[in-house]
């Protein structure tokens, strides 16, 4: 939703991550007022700012319950990853295959937040029971689940008890985040019964746990 924006914000460079200092605001997570304008979104980012608008135009026009959710990095055992999306489960995967991995810039020190299915279907659940009009909320792992490229890999790497074979370019992706963490508090403060259920760790061993046996015989190994 955000696009490249909070890059412009006063990170700091630390052994394997970016991280915003203490002091700043915002070092609980970006909220929802940050701008969605005038930064470099992706064509898929666009089209979730353009579907943001559009069902906030319903609530406020027509008085309806409606709720954007603005997801971090949503995934789980069931989670698709790709080379381009769902880092997590594909980085898991390439760990327990032997697959080569690459990180597109920033030295792997890029951090995103992540939110397992299961915390956001009791989101969604929680919402359902008390739908509020045109309401917006940031849905992800916010300080308690968030993690850097570096910093996955090497937990990848306790669980599947094995080295990932990785290479590092120089080359990052169009609009790419520097670090992105949610600030839950929003949501949290109108629905406070919800709650995080899966830390970094426990998704990761969950993805482990429900999808290697399954890819080590896509393999053949």
């Amino acid at each position: 939703m955000y696009g490249d924006g909070p890059n412009g914000l006063p990170l700091e460079e630390l052994a394997t991550r970016w991280e915003l200092p203490k002091h700043h605001e915002w070092y609980g997570g970006i909220p929802e007022r940050m701008n969605i304008d005038r930064c470099t979104h992706s064509i898929f980012g666009a089209s979730k700012v353009a579907a943001d608008i559009m069902v906030q135009g319903y609530g406020r026009y027509f008085g309806m319950p409606t709720v954007c959710f603005r997801g971090g990095c949503l995934t789980g055992p069931q989670h698709a990853g790709a080379q381009l999306h769902g880092f997590l489960a594909y980085l898991m995967r390439c760990t327990v295959t032997g697959d080569k991995y690459t990180i597109f810039g920033h030295q792997g020190k890029q951090v995103r937040d992540n939110i397992h299915a299961a915390d956001v279907t009791r989101a969604f659940h929680a919402y359902h029971q008390a739908p509020k009009q045109a309401a917006v909320y940031n849905l992800g792992g916010g300080r308690e689940s968030n993690v850097s490229m570096l910093e996955a890999i090497e937990l990848c790497q306790q669980i599947a008890g094995r080295q990932l074979d990785y290479i590092l370019t120089d080359e990052a992706r169009i609009g790419d985040h520097l670090w992105y963490v949610s600030d839950m508090s929003a949501f949290q403060c109108e629905y406070p019964s919800w709650g995080l259920t899966f830390g970094i760790g426990d998704v990761l061993q969950d993805i482990y746990e429900a999808n290697a046996e399954r890819w080590l015989a896509a393999e053949g190994t």
